[in-house]
């Protein structure tokens, strides 16, 4: 029996761009995958407590969206790393159809690093900036 072939670039490119909605695991697992649903919910979560809490900093509020995003980048760079032969051994046991990564993925993977130092680099800044000087400076 043959299943429907899971493409790798198609999986990174989900969990770089939507990876903190969890489309990334909806595509590689279904709908029935716990974790999908809890990173898809990261969203309506940050959005109802800076509604409830619009005092506290945005940075706050909109935390658990903020490490679903980071997961799903973290996530691309680890599905976009692994080994053709290892991802076909995980994702696609029972195809007949090999994986073969081009140039594409690469260009992925790029982007996602810089897109991800850059997220986590302002996370951090943010972070601290709102720890010392109590948000002061905005």
């Amino acid at each position: 029996m043959t299943t429907k072939h899971k493409n790798k670039t198609i999986a990174t490119l989900l969990a770089a761009t939507l990876g903190s909605l969890g489309a990334h695991r909806f595509y590689l697992f279904g709908n029935r995958d716990q974790l999908a649903w809890l990173q898809f919910i990261s969203l309506p979560i940050s959005l109802l407590l800076t509604n409830l809490l619009f005092n506290l900093p945005l940075l706050f509020t909109m935390s658990p969206w903020a490490l679903s995003l980071l997961i799903g980048l973290f996530t691309a760079l680890m599905l976009g790393l692994k080994s053709d032969e290892k991802w076909d051994a995980l994702y696609n046991p029972d195809s007949s159809q090999k994986s073969e990564s081009t140039w594409p993925l690469a260009l992925i993977l790029v982007l996602t690093m810089a897109f991800g130092a850059f997220a986590l680099i302002f996370v951090l800044a943010r972070g601290f900036a709102l720890l010392y000087t109590g948000g002061v400076d905005g």
